[in-house]
């Protein structure tokens, strides 16, 4: 007759393992890009940055100043995928997320745009300062 040896070490030791690789998780690499017109700095999360043609698409973060009033309290930052046009010096934003906290843990609005549409990008705004850092480093050496 086999014996078989209790699988409780081997399962608290693959926990353990699995549980360390999910803390190790490389987190986002910000990278400041520019000031928006009331000061707050705007930071792009470098390894979402992607290319396809004219358009570039990446992922920017603000501290909102004011902070926005909102039904559950108010929103402090904000993060969200956008796409800046180089050729056209447009933006759209595809989706964002709206914080209750400067960590960025307590969500308190996400809005996902069903048809991102190309518009002008405000003089001062996040999508400006973004726009003017992602086209700066797709434009052709002279």
């Amino acid at each position: 007759m086999m014996r078989f040896r209790s699988s409780l070490p081997v399962a608290v030791l693959l926990a353990g393992t699995v549980l360390h690789a999910q803390g190790a998780a490389p987190r986002a690499t910000l990278k400041e890009i520019g000031k928006t017109s009331v000061g707050t700095p705007v930071m792009l999360e470098t390894a979402s940055v992607s290319r396809s043609g004219t358009v570039v698409t990446a992922i920017v973060r603000v501290a909102l100043s004011p902070p926005l009033k909102h039904t559950n309290g108010e929103l402090v930052a904000s993060r969200t995928i956008s796409m800046f046009d180089c050729a056209r010096q447009t933006a759209a934003t595809r989706e964002s997320w709206y914080y209750h906290d400067a960590a960025m843990k307590k969500e308190g609005m996400h809005r996902v745009v069903a048809k991102p549409g190309f518009g002008p990008a405000f003089k001062g705004s996040l999508a400006d300062v973004a726009l003017a850092h992602v086209c700066a480093a797709t434009a052709p050496a002279r």
